[in-house]
């Protein structure tokens, strides 16, 4: 027969696991640019931090945001800021942001990206 400190150990054990594997299927909070292109459903509307190199950068006047792409050495992806300044071509940066997608088309994402959040230099 089981007695009751059995039980409370084996209850515990029981949500320690449940915990843990919670947590391993939580999205993974700096996860690299493939990994969020290849399982977008994923990490949509997660925030996420990617470290990388800026590619490309430019603004729009007068429209409130700019746009950048950073490469970490598994792909890229586009960061949408609408802060005034944005990091150079060539800048090593972390930034963190919130995955969005313009629209889903056939099961597949379509503008893919990153709202910047913060974005710091490295």
């Amino acid at each position: 027969m089981r007695t009751a400190r059995n039980i409370v150990w084996s209850s515990a054990l029981l949500i320690a696991v449940m915990v843990m594997s919670a947590a391993c299927a939580s999205v993974p909070g700096r996860p690299a640019i493939q990994q969020v292109q290849q399982q977008p459903g994923r990490f949509a509307e997660h925030t996420v931090t990617v470290r990388g190199v800026v590619t490309t950068s430019w603004g729009v006047p007068l429209v409130g945001f700019n746009v950048y792409r950073i490469d970490d050495g598994t792909g890229e992806i586009t960061v949408i800021s609408t802060e005034r300044r944005v990091p150079g071509r060539g800048a090593r940066v972390e930034v963190k942001g919130k995955v969005q997608d313009v629209a889903v088309l056939g099961g597949r994402p379509l503008g893919l990206h990153l709202k910047e959040r913060r974005v710091r230099y490295l």
